[in-house]
């Protein structure tokens, strides 16, 4: 392959529109952007709901877990812990089995708010509108793109 062939097919490769990672990008993005109207009479961001969808999950749980499970690294979910807990919305701890972890753990406004939370995924659903096959199909397709991602990442 010539010197001019091989770019012209690198440049190919190099196009925006030819990245895997572009699209999830953007529906990321947009994702958000539909979530923040459903979000914004609960006070809350994007962020902040999926801390609260895994604590209404758990109770309560450890920082390494919650960052375990929203794939956050510790600069990231810590400053986020410390505005939700000045907002009311949670407490951390300290393990008194072992002084090393903190505990992440739901106030009463914190619970109160999933009374309001649970038509979010119904409305977001509608707004995108997805039938349970198409949202099944995606959320199965990229679960399982989440799932091989990790793997690499903790290589």
């Amino acid at each position: 392959m010539t010197g001019r062939a091989h770019r012209d097919g690198a440049s190919e490769w190099l196009r925006l529109d030819r990245q895997v990672c572009f699209p999830l990008y953007a529906a990321t993005n947009l994702m958000q952007r539909l979530y923040r109207p459903l979000l914004a009479p609960l006070g809350l961001t994007y962020s902040q709901y999926l801390v609260l969808l895994v604590l209404w999950e758990r109770g309560r749980t450890h920082v390494g877990e919650l960052r375990d499970c929203l794939y956050l690294d510790a600069g990231t979910i810590t400053p986020l812990l410390k505005r939700m807990e000045q907002g009311g919305l949670v407490t951390r701890r300290r393990d008194s089995k072992d002084e090393r972890r903190v505990i992440i753990a739901l106030t009463p406004h914190g619970t109160a708010l999933r009374e309001q939370a649970w038509r979010i995924p119904e409305a977001l659903a509608a707004r995108i509108g997805f039938d349970a096959a198409e949202g099944a199909q995606l959320h199965d397709v990229t679960t399982s793109l989440v799932e091989r991602l990790q793997v690499l990442v903790k290589q």
